[in-house]
């Protein structure tokens, strides 16, 4: 299977996975307050991305049984036939009927992830995965500015059964390459690991929990950062035609070019550089945000700021996220990099929890500087416990 075809397949997966997400964390809100939800609520939905962060207690099955490529088109099928069913609810008598469908939706959506990084692994080789990462993250944010941004944006004249025809249909068109894909087995295939053997291996492996505690801390400032950068800005006063134009559109256009650039530069740095140069980039533009709150840049320059902010996020996400895949095993590559990819979920989520009380206590600049001091740890834990990083059959690291 050639690169550009492995590619497209990638990006198409990960745009399906980011679509019912991005409709979930922008568009659910705001339908919810219209249906007539309180904000407790509304507060509580969150609740409903669980799966995200529990998705590893499922993932030996898809390893021990099946194809990644049987498990991809059994759960878009269901993705498509649940938002049908979605768009079929009254839309003012259905709270209950929607919470639990985007319930399922977000099992729906976890479990292909699970799937979708499993054939990532047996896909890609070593030399394509930096930039197939790129693509993965680009595709995944695609998604999510499709289902949270485009949607919102004409749910007024696609009303509700339109607008969830619209995701059934993209999440349909989405899943035809899959169905060209000629997945690759593993060698030694043939006897399965037991499920718990599969689970518990992985942490068996020599240097292991150091890598662990690496991905722990390395996205922690930088969503510490960007989880208050919204109420600071609506703090200033910004229109919501400012704050959609800045994150909705600036925001996500740098996110994207940061992760296709940042694939392309991995594989010319590589591993060891990416992750490091990429670190240090993402909390210098994390640090510009503290130095603004405290007046050193101009009001003109925020929307410049945003977007190189989010530019490093995409490009320091892709380093990261090829060395995670470094990490699988072929054979058991869905639960490998689906234990490392929760324990992210996991850490960026307690960062947005810790940011609260932290900018409350501190401040939005104190928040932003403590932001940044947390980056640049991550970026020395990786230096420091990995200084003899190498990609020599697979996840190799010299003691």
């Amino acid at each position: 299977m050639k690169s550009l075809s492995k590619y497209l397949v990638l990006a198409c997966l990960y745009f399906s996975q980011g679509l019912p997400y991005g409709f979930f964390l922008q568009a659910l809100p705001i339908i919810m307050r219209d249906m007539g939800a309180s904000l407790p609520q509304i507060g509580a939905a969150s609740l409903l991305s669980l799966p995200w962060a529990l998705k590893f207690l499922w993932a030996p099955p898809v390893d021990r049984y099946g194809t990644k490529k049987i498990w991809i088109l059994a759960l878009q099928a269901t993705a498509v036939m649940l938002f049908l069913v979605l768009g079929l609810l009254p839309r003012y008598e259905g709270f209950l009927y929607l919470m639990i469908g985007f319930l399922i939706a977000n099992l729906v959506a976890a479990t292909q992830d699970i799937s979708s990084d499993g054939l990532a692994v047996l896909l890609l080789n070593r030399s394509e995965r930096g930039v197939g990462n790129g693509l993965q993250v680009a595709g995944y944010r695609l998604g999510m500015a499709f289902g949270g941004g485009f949607i919102l944006m004409y749910f007024t004249a696609l009303q509700w059964k339109g607008s969830f025809l619209t995701i059934a249909a993209a999440l349909a068109l989405a899943s035809i390459p899959i169905f060209f894909v000629k997945e690759p087995q593993p060698k030694d295939n043939k006897q399965r690991q037991p499920m718990l053997q599969i689970l518990t291996g992985f942490f068996k492996r020599p240097g292991i929990w150091g890598w662990l505690l690496v991905i722990s801390f390395y996205k922690f400032g930088d969503a510490m950062a960007t989880v208050m950068l919204k109420p600071y800005l609506r703090d200033r006063g910004l229109s919501v035609e400012e704050f959609g134009f800045y994150l909705g559109t600036i925001g996500v256009v740098s996110g994207l070019l940061g992760a296709l650039i940042g694939g392309w530069l991995v594989r010319f740095l590589g591993r060891y550089r990416a992750v490091i140069f990429f670190g240090i980039f993402q909390g210098l533009t994390v640090l510009t945000y503290f130095l603004f709150v405290r007046g050193m840049f101009s009001e003109d320059l925020l929307p410049y700021l945003i977007g190189l902010e989010y530019f490093s996020g995409g490009t320091s996400t892709v380093a990261i996220f090829t060395v995670m895949m470094d990490a699988c095993r072929p054979k058991t590559g869905a639960t490998d990099y689906t234990i490392q990819a929760s324990l992210v979920v996991v850490s960026t989520g307690t960062a947005n929890v810790l940011a609260g009380f932290v900018a409350q206590s501190l401040g939005y600049d104190g928040n932003f500087l403590v932001s940044a001091v947390l980056c640049f740890t991550g970026v020395a834990l990786f230096a420091w416990r990995f200084r003899n990083y190498t990609v020599e059959q697979g996840f190799t690291l010299k003691q």
